[in-house]
């Protein structure tokens, strides 16, 4: 049975979903379902099989994760809910993802994979869980040993489904299935439909209803489109210094959730911008200020939502930055869509993190567009923009004569002043300040010379071991456990050395990953004083 988009938008509230989770959404700081979220979660909550048909980064995670986290019984520690996917990477990010709506309601996510340590799976599965989110060999690796049972299994997933396919996962899979109840839900979700695909719903699902978000080919603007890679600590100061290089009209930046809508406006007004913030939470009457203040010029950067940004309609907006890359394809090409108007052109400036790679590949693969790889402009070429701008004016105000009424206060100033001097002293008036909200160095972390020493929130009351951590960084970062140099464990934190050059490669892939059970935070060490 194919399910029609429906005609009109729903939100979260519409799904009879708990005060918990609706809370926890609302936290987060989605405002409205995605289209498969739309379509899905009311047919899951229902008990019912499914079978979605959609790309990665369509939002269909939580399509599936918020009916289990509702459907599972927090009180009984059994795994109620197993989710197959393809790699260890999705395994993690699945269970992320769980565990932020999940915690509101006491349900727990634990990702299980090769390459990673056994021993320390075991024992977490050992203490007891609702949610486990496995790659299919490290699952059956499990049921060969009885350290998982899956005999309480309520709902049953297979993720990116044609890829596990791909990969030779077709055994494991019906293996893993057949061990599961036959009084269970079955949710398959799949960005193509192959044959084998097929066999698997008629073979382990009942009566399934297929849901499809389209696929069509998208056309974007005729506008530059760049993105840069950066760190999302980076994020703010590339911004910065971004609306610093160019003249241009207005700025409005495209923020994932309302929490960081305000954050980023809020840090943006410290840092001296006229920037003003714009989502669903902003009643009718202030968001029709705020929008006259953008369009009449009093405002240079406007932080929104994709929700609050709807039914913007301003012919001079020269940039549009995705401070968050967009959900999904539909929603970039909806964002960047906001500038090169009434024949002007236009910049659309997308901020990726390195796990975030994938799904830029996927926007340009379904917008057939080429989104080129840009390089931050440094301080100097801020200031030299400027002093470009400022020429260019000044030359406007010499061809029309219109400063007659200051030759005689210019010759005032400049009396006993060498006029290079004066025009100096008023370039560093104009241009003095810049770069200066943007964050200093780290300095140094008192690590050996060549080396930085990390910061990471785990320690012996995790049960953490110097191997366990040279191991994970290792597997994830391809660095040889030799390089890492000194591990200091401490009751609730870590501190570890590794190489200087390789230091923002270690924080990018150990940063919000799991370590004994545990979502693990990594920074560079505060500089030591004294």
């Amino acid at each position: 049975m194919e399910i029609e988009k429906s005609a009109t938008s729903k939100r979260f509230s519409d799904f009879g979903l708990s005060s918990e989770v609706l809370q926890a959404i609302s936290n987060i700081g989605f405002e409205e379902p995605t289209p498969i979220q739309e379509k899905a979660i009311p047919i899951v909550m229902q008990g019912r099989d499914i079978i979605g048909q959609a790309q990665t980064g369509t939002g269909k995670t939580m399509a599936f994760g918020i009916p289990i986290i509702e459907r599972i019984d927090p009180r009984k520690f059994s795994v109620q809910s197993i989710i197959l996917t393809p790699t260890r990477e999705l395994a993690i990010q699945v269970a992320e993802e769980i565990n932020k709506i999940g915690r509101s309601r006491r349900v727990f996510a634990f990702p299980i994979y090769g390459g990673s340590s056994i021993e320390r799976q075991i024992k977490i599965l050992r203490k007891g869980l609702h949610v486990v989110v496995g790659t299919p060999g490290r699952v059956i690796d499990h049921l060969n040993r009885r350290t998982l049972t899956l005999n309480e299994v309520k709902i049953a997933v297979l993720d990116e489904a044609d890829e596990m396919l791909d990969m030779g996962f077709i055994d494991d899979i019906t293996t893993i299935l057949n061990k599961v109840p036959k009084e269970r839900q079955t949710l398959l979700f799949s960005a193509t439909m192959p044959g084998e695909i097929i066999n698997i719903s008629k073979r382990y699902m009942v009566s399934p209803e297929k849901v499809t978000i389209s696929s069509t080919i998208l056309t974007t603007p005729k506008i530059d489109q760049i993105f840069y890679e950066l760190r999302e600590s980076e994020k703010l100061d590339a911004l910065s210094r971004l609306i610093d290089a160019e003249d241009s009209d207005l700025f409005l930046v495209f923020c994932h959730t309302k929490r960081e809508v305000d954050e980023v406006s809020s840090n943006l007004k410290n840092r001296g911008y006229e920037a003003e913030a714009i989502h669903g939470d902003f009643s009718q009457s202030q968001r029709e200020s705020v929008m006259r203040r953008f369009k009449s010029g009093m405002i240079d950067v406007l932080v929104a939502t994709d929700v609050a940004a709807r039914g913007i309609d301003i012919s001079n907006i020269s940039h549009v930055v995705n401070y968050s890359i967009p959900q999904n394809p539909e929603a970039y090409v909806h964002r960047i869509g906001r500038t090169g108007r009434a024949g002007r052109e236009g910049v659309a400036i997308t901020f990726v993190t390195p796990r975030e790679e994938r799904q830029l590949r996927l926007i340009q693969s379904f917008a057939k567009t080429k989104i080129k790889r840009g390089k931050l402009p440094t301080l100097t070429d801020v200031i030299n923009a400027r002093i470009a701008v400022l020429k260019d004016r000044m030359q406007e105000f010499i061809d029309d004569k219109k400063f007659d009424t200051y030759l005689e206060l210019a010759k005032g100033v400049i009396d006993g002043i060498e006029p290079i001097h004066a025009i100096a002293s008023l370039l560093k008036f104009q241009l003095e300040g810049i770069g200066q909200g943007e964050e200093a160095s780290e300095g140094e972390t008192g690590a050996a010379p060549g080396m930085v020493r990390l910061f990471m929130n785990v320690g012996r009351q995790q049960r953490i071991k110097a191997s366990d951590i040279v191991k994970s960084i290792a597997e994830k970062t391809g660095i040889s456990g030799k390089a890492i140099g000194n591990i200091n464990i401490f009751d609730k934190f870590t501190f570890v050395e590794v190489p200087k050059d390789k230091a923002e490669k270690v924080i990018e892939a150990m940063h919000q990953s799991m370590l004994s059970g545990k979502k693990v935070a990594v920074a560079k060490a505060k500089p030591k004083t004294g």
